[in-house]
């Protein structure tokens, strides 16, 4: 009865130690849409100037690419971004017009235009989201370019 024993203990031992996705019931296209609301809110929160609201929407392990040196961490992001949520209007404004998610629907790219306070399209963002509960994605990764001019005639 004992050699049976070992090696049933050894395999539910591996089980308990192979690494797990958070598994999920959605759909590739419900998924897709979750991150296209949930990056629409997040740009919202500049729009409604509630710098709160953007805060709860950054991973604890957020890096954003602001300069020469990457911004890490929640606190680090928030407090870096917070002059952009002072006074009344908006500097500017962003929305997705893509979105990808992993099949394992744990992290998703979402990427569209940043736009001036007069709709001139300034620069493109690129945000990594990580579904850290069924629902709930967070910014991980957050990296934004300018665009080139038009050439010229």
């Amino acid at each position: 009865m004992r050699p049976r024993f070992i090696p049933l203990l050894l395999l539910a031992l591996a089980q308990g130690c192979a690494p797990t996705r958070p598994a999920t019931t959605a759909s590739p296209a419900t998924l897709e849409q979750q991150v296209f609301t949930a990056e629409r809110a997040f740009a919202r929160t500049m729009a409604d100037r509630d710098h709160a609201a953007f805060t709860r929407m950054l991973s604890d392990e957020a890096v954003f690419f602001t300069g020469p040196a990457a911004l890490r961490g929640r606190e680090a992001v928030a407090a870096h971004w917070k002059r952009f949520y002072e006074g009344e209007r908006a500097p500017f404004a962003w929305e997705p017009d893509t979105v990808q998610v992993l099949e394992s629907g744990t992290l998703a790219l979402s990427t569209g235009p940043v736009r001036d306070p007069a709709g001139t399209i300034v620069g493109r963002f690129n945000s990594i989201w990580r579904r850290e509960s069924p629902g709930v994605w967070r910014v991980v990764f957050d990296k934004g370019q300018p665009v080139c001019p038009p050439p010229s005639r």
